[in-house]
């Protein structure tokens, strides 16, 4: 019997960084292939329609960025 291991997606944090343009990243798109390409809000607009062939799951978390704009108030 063969076991698979299935680990939840760690957030995202300020180490993370667009692997685009090199801003903090807000969205993973984990690939077919296994690999991964990290984006910030704005490239991963750009390219979602792009990626939807190749990619297993997305992590989005985007909705950090309406939370710290509502925090500086």
């Amino acid at each position: 019997m063969t076991e698979q291991l299935i680990l939840e997606p760690t957030p995202l944090n300020a180490v993370d960084r667009c692997d685009r343009c090199g801003a903090q990243a807000y969205v993973r798109a984990t690939l077919l292939n296994g690999g991964e390409l990290l984006f910030c809000g704005h490239h991963a607009k750009e390219y979602a329609e792009g990626l939807k062939p190749v990619v297993k799951a997305i992590q989005d978390e985007t909705s950090k960025l309406t939370a710290v704009a509502s925090d500086a108030r």
